[in-house]
């Protein structure tokens, strides 16, 4: 049993390169395993009995979830339980619990995203969504406060406005580029990308209905992956247009793909982009293990050191992995990194619907005569030209030595400063035309920065996001051209395939990032 014991806050100085940042440590502990010691940086919530997972096993982390792993005697309401508070639309922020339902239907982003909010700390989506933090906080400031409830119980999520570097970044970009944002400029300019993407859909699917083939199957893969990579992608976060219904019809897009969109939004932004790399926290590091060893801080088993090979036999299958998560979600009521509390039946209802209006595109050539071995041919064709361009575009972004550093995530800098640890755990490759085909996923660094920007943008914004990191001596990754981002994820795989087990192969205590506190070669 591992006790995690009340603290109170205290700030220290550590350097990031040649600058002190402002650093919060709380809820620290300290557990040895061969003879190795680690310092545990626990954010959550204190005076929780939790059980240490066992060999093999992934546990989510409380500060994607309510704790789950709580003991009966536990003194604190569950407000994930109690029905005082499951019947209220409650949220979390900077310390401070709210009533968002005043606000449902007001929100000018959408509900589909403020659902997210719901039922945990929001502090970081909040801050990270919001171009201008001096209007988002007076909106924050009018909901009614819930006074008596039990803030103690919900894990603390990172306050991305603490940090003095993406201040500094966002608030150039607001001046320089956007003329303050006041008009949602941040919002628009990637109007003619979505024709053209739908353009390109509409084309390959009509060829693919008159001619199933192989060779139309392949292209009508290409057309899913462009959907997935640029609409559906910036559409979910709200950043293709200022108009949110608008953005959630473009969102939806992902279930016409094979996708959810539901899904998408709590794996991707709820897990992935508050949490980057992080071993326990950030779904994407852990959900395509043990096939594959994404970070070498996992364990290791004999195969492993082939997977920088075998990963291209894989990656045709993410959307066949994809449909099945996503159906096993519905059931769990989670993905595999964070719970979908602020689901609506609506939402669940997509994820249905959209698997039906999905194959009932791929089957239809079926109804005028085409036979079942050709159509299975084409279905196969699609599937493999998306998952390897999906896969290889999204893998590449968060998988390099640059971008799993221990000297960097091994430490609890990380944690402690949220836009230091979205760079370093980051890569660009390419410019504008990789940001066009991409969605502005070719420049990783000011996506996890600014999700709710349109990708466009993304070029004028990666000059101020390096040179502020730059002068504060913080490693910013980047690349001219894809196949060189590429080659090094390749090289990437090989070494984490091939790296030490770590003691006893199993995987790190909770805490993820911070893990060993600088305790580098210990």
């Amino acid at each position: 049993m591992l006790r995690r014991p009340d603290c109170n806050s205290a700030r220290r100085h550590a350097v990031v390169g040649k600058v002190p940042l402002r650093l919060r440590r709380c809820n620290q502990q300290r557990v040895t395993k061969d003879s190795r010691v680690f310092s545990v940086l626990e954010v959550s919530a204190p005076g929780y009995d939790v059980e240490e997972p066992s060999q093999g096993d992934i546990y989510p982390h409380p500060l994607n979830d309510g704790n789950p792993l709580r003991t009966p005697q536990h003194a604190v309401e569950d407000p994930w339980q109690d029905e005082k508070w499951t019947s209220r639309q409650w949220t979390v922020f900077r310390g401070k619990a709210y009533d968002l339902e005043p606000y449902m239907k007001k929100h000018p982003g959408g509900s589909w995203l403020i659902n997210l909010a719901l039922q945990r700390d929001c502090t970081a989506l909040f801050e990270s969504y919001h171009l201008r933090p001096d209007i988002a906080n007076a909106v924050i400031s009018r909901l009614p406060e819930i006074s008596d409830f039990p803030i103690a119980a919900v894990p603390r999520a990172p306050y991305p406005n603490d940090s003095e570097l993406y201040n500094t970044i966002r608030e150039r970009a607001r001046v320089e580029l956007f003329n303050g944002g006041k008009n949602g400029e941040h919002r628009t300019g990637s109007e003619y990308a979505a024709v053209a993407v739908l353009g390109f859909a509409v084309l390959s699917y009509a060829l693919y209905f008159a001619m199933p083939s192989i060779l139309t199957g392949a292209v009508l893969g290409l057309a899913g992956a462009w959907i997935g990579l640029t609409i559906q992608h910036c559409g979910n976060h709200g950043a293709m247009s200022t108009k949110p219904w608008l953005n959630g019809l473009l969102g939806l897009t992902m279930d016409l793909i094979g996708g959810s969109s539901l899904m998408w939004r709590y794996h991707h932004q709820v897990s992935h982009h508050i949490h980057c790399n992080d071993t326990d926290m950030d779904e994407d590091v852990f959900s395509s293990f043990p096939m594959l060893r994404f970070d070498p801080r996992l364990p290791k088993y004999w195969f492993h050191k082939f997977q920088h090979l075998y990963m291209w036999l894989l990656f045709p299958l993410m959307q066949v992995a994809f449909e099945v998560g996503d159906l096993k979600a519905v059931f769990d009521k989670r993905t595999a990194g964070a719970s979908l509390r602020g689901a609506t039946p609506f939402e669940y209802a997509t994820v249905f619907g959209g698997k039906i209006v999905h194959w009932g595109l791929l089957l239809a050539p079926l109804a005028c005569g085409v036979s079942a071995a050709t159509v299975a041919a084409c279905c196969a064709s699609y599937i493999f030209t998306q998952g390897v361009v999906l896969a290889s575009l999204f893998a590449v972004s968060h998988n390099l030595g640059e971008t799993k550093n221990a000297e960097w995530l091994e430490t609890s800098q990380l944690r402690d400063d949220w836009a230091v640890q979205q760079i370093l755990t980051s890569a660009n490759w390419g410019s504008k035309i990789g940001c066009f085909f991409t969605g502005g996923l070719n420049l990783q660094i000011e996506h996890h920065l600014f999700p709710a920007i349109s990708f466009m943008h993304y070029p004028q914004i990666s000059k101020i996001a390096k040179e502020e990191a730059t002068k504060r001596g913080i490693p910013y990754a980047e690349y001219k051209w894809l196949p060189s981002i590429l080659w090094q994820f390749q090289c990437f795989m090989a070494k984490a395939g091939s790296a030490p087990a770590p003691p006893n192969n199993a995987f790190p205590p909770r805490g993820g990032i911070g893990l060993r506190d600088g305790l580098i070669g210990a």
